[in-house]
């Protein structure tokens, strides 16, 4: 028992809820100090018998989240007060009402949106996306919802540490899913690189560990080359009467690992580690002007990329983000990023909405940087008030809407329209009117004739064509990128879509009676995953539209009674994670089994991931499948980011045991200089060396360069790891990577 001494404990509360106080001293009016206070005393009163995880008294969590919402996004008394009580009503006797009564009805409507909901869900929903949508509904009327919950977010990933490794890739994997793109839609750039960092550190520490300490081996040299390199560019803006400061910073750990893995090479050749950015005090009336001034003294110094322009202030992007980027040749031949912006404009793009609410309290003249948000919050209302799709659907497209960049196009009059990247004809018809998306069949693009489905680049200008004959079809949802567009498309396939709905579930009743099988949402649920379907009614839809033969349903049952004959055990009723450990207790997999599965690591039958191919010292977990038991995965497989947030539930823990030897399937890329008798020296390594089978390889030259992909069966990670080295070792050989 760990000895907790309850004095300093309570000093440690105290210092931190000071902190607090003074971090919110400029944003208070009279009297908020007193409504903290009590919201403090209470929320320290509910959890005073609780513990986090780790150990500490758990109001530091409270404390901490409402210290991020003043500190590091810039919210004012009410999201403190929410901040404080978030977590009082789901772990306490208080309810909504006492907090009402005790706070007002703001508050009650904040912590209501960030208390998860309780009680059943329909099977096959995932509660951490019904949980999503809930706070969703609540973020139309107040986004304070979603950056307190952000805030919640990022204090658990701080402090991640201290749960368990299976608990860490859920909450990983929801925050990189989710909470991430949130946070850079909402324009919070800082908060959203934490968590990317955060994600990386937690679900694959040897990377993160790895580019840490590359970014701070070359601190020292950067510094120097940073310091030389603006030393002109201070020298003229002092001439010219600038007041400003300029910051080099490092690319975060995240994107410097993306760009890596993007372009597949080593952390030396990634050449935008940092960027130069230049703050300027400057008149909202005169920040475009004095922003293009800058660039011009920058590019005096330094010969710029001309691709690499991007400006955002004339259109600011749709989070509210202004700044002025280029891309510059320094003296040694190195490429830099020089971001050119007002004060502002910078609080803007590091706090994001709460800072862009705060300009647009003051009237600034320019409300344009409210604009792009406010459309998108007012996107998100009609897109919650047309989904009625299950949850996990309506995440996907919402999701599909986080991470865009934007389009701007304009109207045969010249109205601005901004679209996200990779917006089509069909989402502009749509985007003007939901009657004109309906019945569009193309479109002129600066007077060019285009079909639908043509992407739209910045500065087109659009006329849509229409026809009453024509309308929406399934196809045209593979044509749009926006949620209106995808929700105005399926509402009108909705109706249509009923009465085939409905024939093809008739149709699939009357087969299972003829073979006698019961008609049971499990069977259902079984047919759906045996068919590769999403959910139960696009089972049927196929059924009924004829894409799934009636006939084909005869082969399922074929299937169950192979199963059962086997004795292998059907996972009927095995839906998550604690009702599977109770199965586990039955079960005992063949002998050579290397897999330790669920809570007790019991040994337990199992079927490894087509999508990813894991190996012996992988890191892996389960996922309990409804038809085919439980499938392993690596961590970083494609699909874990998808699997671990949206069905955390059905998510277990798994590990490797090194018993005897077995081999397993892994590829390998190899990249080098053509040569004669290079492919005999590979292939000597393979069989001579290490003693290993290969199942195929594949060579191809071109002009001096040889690429080849070779699968092949290893024992382990630590094996496969040997090989790459010993292949890396033959002449000619530049590069050797594992692929999935």
């Amino acid at each position: 028992m760990i000895q907790v001494d309850l004095e300093e404990e309570r000093k440690e509360i105290i210092k931190r809820y000071r902190k607090l106080l003074k971090m919110a001293k400029p944003m208070l009016k009279d009297g908020d100090s007193k409504i903290i206070k009590k919201a403090f005393n209470v929320s320290n009163e509910a959890h005073k018998e609780m513990r986090r995880k780790s150990g500490e008294p758990y109001i530091y969590h409270p404390l901490e989240v409402a210290l991020i919402c003043v500190e590091e996004i810039g919210l004012g008394t009410t999201s403190i007060v929410s901040a404080l009580l978030h977590d009082v009503v789901e772990d306490t006797d208080w309810e909504l009402e006492d907090i009402e009564k005790e706070f007002g009805l703001k508050v009650m409507q904040i912590i209501d949106g960030l208390t998860k909901i309780s009680g059943v869900f329909e099977y096959g929903s995932s509660q951490q996306a019904e949980n999503f949508r809930k706070m969703l509904l609540t973020l139309s009327d107040d986004v304070r919802v979603i950056l307190i919950k952000i805030a919640d977010r990022l204090n658990n990933m701080r402090t991640l540490e201290s749960m368990p490794r299976h608990k860490q890739l859920k909450i990983a994997s929801e925050t990189m899913y989710l909470y991430a793109p949130l946070a850079h839609r909402l324009g919070l750039y800082t908060i959203k690189s934490e968590l990317e960092d955060l994600y990386l550190k937690f679900t694959d520490s040897d990377t993160y560990q790895f580019i840490l300490t590359k970014i701070n081996e070359t601190r020292v040299s950067r510094n120097k080359f940073i310091k030389s390199f603006i030393a002109p560019i201070e020298e003229e803006l002092e001439l010219q009467g600038f007041k400003f400061t300029i910051k080099g910073r490092p690319k975060s750990v995240f994107s410097i690992y993306n760009k890596m893995k993007k372009q597949n090479i080593p952390f030396e050749e990634v050449y935008d580690l940092f960027a130069v950015r230049i703050i300027i005090e400057s008149e909202v009336d005169n920040e475009k002007a004095d922003s293009w001034q800058v660039y011009s003294i920058v590019t005096d110094f330094y010969r710029p990329n001309p691709d690499r322009l991007r400006d955002w202030i004339s259109t600011p992007r749709a989070n509210g983000y202004e700044s002025l980027h280029t891309t510059v040749m320094s003296n040694t031949g190195q490429w830099v990023e020089v971001q050119i912006r007002s004060a502002r404009m910078d609080d803007i793009a590091e706090r994001g909405y709460a800072a862009h609410w705060k300009y647009k309290d003051k009237d600034i003249v320019q409300a344009k940087a409210g604009t792009g948000l406010d459309d998108w919050i007012t996107q998100v209302r009609t897109l919650l008030e047309s989904n009625d799709g299950s949850a996990i659907e309506f995440m996907d497209d919402f999701r599909g809407n986080l991470f865009h960049d934007e389009v701007f196009v304009f109207t045969p009059k010249g109205e601005l329209k901004v679209l996200p990247f990779g917006a089509t004809a069909l989402d502009f018809a749509f985007e003007i009117h939901t009657e004109v998306g309906a019945k569009c069949i193309g479109a002129k693009v600066n007077q060019r004739l285009v079909p639908i489905n043509h992407k739209l680049k910045n500065g087109d200008q659009v006329e849509i064509l229409t026809s009453n004959k024509q309308k929406p079809t399934e196809d045209w949802l593979n044509s749009v990128v926006t949620s209106k567009a995808k929700a105005k498309i399926k509402d009108a396939l909705r109706e249509d879509k009923k009465s085939i709905l409905m024939d093809g579930k008739e149709i699939v009743q009357r087969k299972l009676k003829q073979m006698k099988i019961e008609f049971t949402s499990e069977i259902v649920e079984q047919l759906r995953a045996y068919f590769e379907t999403k959910t139960p009614n696009e089972f049927y839809y196929k059924v009924g539209r004829g894409v799934i033969d009636a006939t084909s349903i005869k082969s399922f049952k074929e299937f169950r009674d192979h199963k059962k004959q086997k004795g292998k055990v059907t996972y009927e009723k095995v839906k998550d994670e604690t009702s599977f450990t109770k199965e586990i207790k039955n079960l005992k997999g063949p002998e050579h089994d290397q897999l330790l599965i669920g809570e007790d690591m019991d040994v337990v039958d199992y079927i490894l991931a087509k999508c990813c191919n894991p190996i012996p010292g992988d890191d892996v977990f389960g996922f309990v499948t409804i038809n085919e038991g439980i499938k392993i995965h690596r961590t970083s497989c494609p699909n874990a980011l998808e699997l671990l947030s949206n069905h955390g539930n059905r998510v277990i823990k798994a590990r490797w045991t090194s018993q005897q030897q077995i081999a397993f399937l892994a590829g390998l890329r190899i990249v080098g200089t053509d040569r004669v008798g290079l492919i005999n020296d590979v292939t000597k390594v393979i069989s001579n060396e290490l003693k290993v089978n290969m199942r195929s390889i594949t060579v191809d030259s071109d002009s001096g360069l040889f690429e080849g992909t070779i699968k092949l069966y290893v024992h382990s990670t630590s094996h496969l790891e040997k090989m790459v080295a010993n292949l890396s070792k033959v002449e000619g050989i530049i590069k050797v990577t594992r692929f999935d």
